[in-house]
């Protein structure tokens, strides 16, 4: 693992949660719902359920909310079209982005989408222009306070984790993809305090932006793509400072 941490990224999503919590919750509703309809309601057999619920929760979504979501999704009376769509672009000074949305009407979607890219100085690619520079990871976050890293990296190891960072009040964990959602649950009842426990796109290489208004332009791309409705994940490979 090239050791760059995702945390600041991470964080920024978190206090922006803080901040809108009642749209994250529909958003992590969705993600539930998709789940539920590709590969059923049970979270035993549905490593994607069992991601999107673990999600639920790093995020307080009431266990409620979480049933009721689940119990819609499985009815036959559920009419609802959603579909999941990446799209992939450039930000500012060649910028990588993949952006996961879950929508209902995917020519407002990717209007949204290209207006966005245009208006912040970038534009939309086509699928697979900037996804190659990415691998798909298992990121688990856990709050440092407290935790004896020696122990962690043990208890880590045990539970099938690949790789074992550290970065400013965090450590990261990295896994399969596949795994992540199983690892968090361990290392949870182990007592660790997870922050986030999500399959994350992590670039090969970063980009540092050094001019003003390019990174001013990239933080407004960020903000307009994540206060998106349609949008579920944005990931990028700007080294921010």
């Amino acid at each position: 693992m090239s050791g760059h941490s995702k945390w600041k990224n991470i964080m920024h999503k978190k206090n922006k949660t803080d901040a809108q919590r009642g749209k994250i919750f529909t958003k992590i509703g969705l993600e539930i719902t998709m789940a539920v309809k590709s590969r059923g309601p049970d979270p035993v057999s549905n490593g994607k359920l069992r991601e999107a619920i673990l999600k639920a929760k790093t995020n307080n979504v009431p266990n409620d909310n979480i049933e009721r979501v689940i119990k819609k999704a499985s009815g036959s009376d559920d009419s609802n079209n959603y579909e999941t769509i990446t799209y992939e672009g450039y930000g500012p000074k060649g910028i990588a982005v993949i952006v996961e949305t879950i929508t209902d009407n995917r020519n407002r979607t990717a209007g949204d989408l290209r207006h966005y890219f245009d208006k912040f100085g970038g534009n939309l690619g086509q699928v697979g222009s900037v996804s190659w520079m990415f691998a798909k990871k298992g990121v688990v976050v856990i709050n440092s306070e407290d935790v004896d890293e020696d122990k962690l990296m043990e208890d880590s190891l045990e539970t099938g984790a690949i790789d074992f960072t550290s970065d400013d009040d965090v450590f990261e964990i990295f896994t399969d993809a596949a795994d992540v959602s199983d690892i968090g649950e361990a290392l949870r009842k182990k007592g660790y305090e997870i922050l986030s426990a999500e399959a994350e796109m992590i670039p090969s290489t970063y980009i540092m932006l050094s001019d003003e208004d390019d990174i001013k332009n990239m933080n407004k791309l960020l903000e307009a793509l994540e206060d998106n409705d349609d949008v579920q994940n944005v990931w990028h490979n700007w080294e921010e400072k």
